[in-house]
């Protein structure tokens, strides 16, 4: 929301760049009494100098009405796409939902529940939210400065912003724009298409068995998600290809395989939404897999984090300099101009240190591997404070509240940490960042509940397995903090020894992957690969391709396609995800659409057949 740069200050900053670069060298061609050419200095090709007479906006200018309205528009318009991501493949208020009634009745425990309230939502929220907004803010100079941590997400939206007001990224931005409006009205306009053909469950283009009736039944299909085909071009090869493995894994060779065993390791006609049953295998062997994941790069983030600790602090003592919040940072000569440019700013607003409340280690490991490991600390949240509440005093409740809690600080104040970083690079003020990320902080409380609370009300089954949006983190959720309470006296028979092999498993797959060093990258990961394990293959296969359409594109034209592919992408997903919105609208005023496309075997078809000619 804040900003630090004018179109007029940072419009020829690349123009300049490079004229001083040529200027140089040819300068250093005729000079040279030996004929080499002289290494061009880092200031000749500094961002800042070219502009050091222009004067930056004080903190409370970088805060405009403008930036707060088209703010308020965005945070609007991508709540509904992230959350018609999250109600499908798991992500906001996982541990919210799992309190739920209708999620309830798919465990084993019935009996601890407490259904979603608006209210409730948004003061939950509001308090978590904000106690890891305060808690990370003192330690900004810290992580920033004294370390010169990289935040690398922050870091590229950095310059991914400042090459936006260079004449060059302007026009291809413009370019990038026209294209994604394009793709968006596709999207937004074959979701209302397909709208009319899905008048009641297993309706519509959702239901189209793609790939045979029988894969069908195994959850292999696709689906013509614009959504999830928008998401396999922006996701990494690997990624889309674990998550189809992970399918093919669980749902083409395992279920099946323990369908077999009904009547041996779990009774018979438990159905299948049955935690006792095969489902009971689905959700816990995900869970495994999930934490095995989870544990691995915990352990291994934390040890980044100490051993980066521990270097930095052992420097800075044999400069006998120790980072303090309130202490100025000593410049040294060995800092660049722009460095040096940047720290004054950058400390020039003081942030009081009376808002620390601590998330030290998260935020500081997510400034060294850009891996935030808020879901690894709200499951431990989970087990932690579940066991020890205990089932007769809602221990299940307990734990998915402290999930809440756990991961929205960490999350927050390791999110604060990467916007400071990009505010660093660009010359933002961080006092009108800090004050943005309040303003903003209190449109999300509201946004984001209020937008889920339109799905939970225009979809009544919503987070039921069969439902459009199944919301399956939720159920995994819940099942942990079961877990957590009950022990393993839940799992069906041999689920807690298969349990362990995928845990060990995820745990060496990892360490497979990181022994490999730059071969690892062909390693599939455990995370991704565990999803489909409740779910099914179906978006999967629509993520994979998303992902042919971009190899397709990469080798037609690499260069195009580098430029075009996240706007193709993002459009996709824009249009998909806000045809939600009238969609929902509809379902709440009780319009329905008029058509039911449905898919029959042959077998089937005849007996329907004779069933409405009356000749069966």
């Amino acid at each position: 929301m804040a900003q630090s740069r004018s179109e007029d200050r940072v419009v020829n900053n690349d123009n300049y760049g490079f004229e001083s670069i040529d200027d140089d060298n040819e300068h250093n061609k005729h000079n040279s009494e030996n004929g080499k050419k002289k290494l061009v200095k880092e200031e000749d090709i500094s961002v800042e100098r070219v502009f050091q007479h222009q004067l930056v906006p004080s903190w409370k200018k970088q805060l405009t009405f403008r930036a707060f309205a088209v703010s308020l528009a965005l945070s609007i318009l991508f709540s509904f796409i992230v959350m018609k991501l999250n109600l499908t493949t798991g992500g906001f208020g996982s541990y919210l939902f799992g309190m739920s009634k209708s999620v309830a009745d798919q465990s084993s425990d019935t009996s601890d529940y407490k259904n979603p309230s608006l209210g409730w939502i948004i003061a939950f929220l509001f308090v978590v939210s904000f106690l890891g907004l305060f808690s990370v803010v003192p330690l900004r100079k810290i992580m920033v400065i004294d370390f010169k941590l990289t935040y690398p997400s922050g870091t590229a939206t950095a310059h991914l912003i400042n090459s936006f007001h260079t004449p060059q990224g302007a026009k291809l931005a413009k370019k990038q724009v026209k294209m994604l409006g394009k793709f968006f009205s596709f999207s937004f306009l074959w979701g209302f298409f397909q709208w009319f053909y899905t008048a009641t469950d297993a309706c519509g283009f959702q239901a189209f068995p793609s790939l045979g009736l029988k894969a069908f039944d195994n959850r292999f299909y696709f689906d013509f998600s614009a959504i999830y085909v928008g998401v396999g071009m922006i996701c990494p090869y690997i990624i889309n290809i674990s998550v189809l493995l992970g399918g093919i894994l669980s749902w083409g060779v395992m279920w099946p395989l323990i369908k077999n065993k009904e009547g041996d390791w779990y009774p018979k006609g438990l159905g299948e939404g049955s935690l006792h049953g095969i489902q009971g295998y689905r959700v816990f062997i995900a869970i495994a897999m999930i934490l095995g994941d989870g544990l691995y790069n915990f352990v291994k983030v934390l040890s980044h984090t100490f051993l980066g600790l521990y270097t930095q602090i052992r420097d800075k003592q044999k400069e006998n300099d120790l980072p303090v919040v309130g202490q100025e940072s000593p410049s040294t000569p060995q800092l660049s101009y722009d460095d040096e440019r940047r720290t004054q700013l950058f400390l020039k607003d003081q942030i009081p240190t009376w808002f620390a409340i601590g998330a030290f280690c998260n935020a500081y490991g997510c400034g060294l591997t850009d891996w935030s490991l808020a879901s690894t600390y709200g499951k431990l949240a989970i087990f932690t404070i579940g066991a020890w509440a205990g089932s007769s005093h809602g221990g299940v409740l307990a734990g998915l509240a402290a999930c809440g809690v756990m991961m929205n600080i960490v999350s927050t104040a390791s999110d604060l940490m990467q916007d400071f970083k990009t505010g660093y690079l660009t010359l933002a003020s961080p006092r009108s960042m800090f004050v943005s990320q309040i303003i903003g902080t209190t449109m999300g409380c509201i946004i984001s509940p209020t937008v889920f609370w339109i799905f939970y009300k225009a979809f009544p089954d919503l987070g039921t397995e069969k439902s459009q949006y199944p919301a399956p983190y939720a159920i995994v959720y819940r099942n942990m903090a079961i877990l957590g309470v009950q022990g393993f006296k839940t799992l069906p028979k041999n689920c807690l020894l298969l349990c362990y092999i995928f845990f060990g498993s995820a745990i060496l797959i990892n360490l497979i992957k990181d022994c490999l060093g730059k071969r690892g990258r062909f390693i599939p990961l455990p995370m991704a690969m565990a999803i489909p394990f409740y779910l099914g293959s179906y978006f999967a296969i629509d993520m994979c391709v998303g992902s042919l359409i971009l190899f397709v594109w990469e080798k037609v034209n690499k260069a195009k396609a580098d430029a075009f592919a996240p706007a193709v992408a993002s459009g996709l997903i824009c249009g998909d995800g806000i045809w939600t919105l009238p969609a929902s609208i509809l379902a709440l005023a009780g319009v329905q659409p008029p058509i039911c496309m449905k898919f029959l075997s042959r077998a089937t078809n005849a007996k329907v057949d004779n069933f409405l000619t009356g000749s069966g």
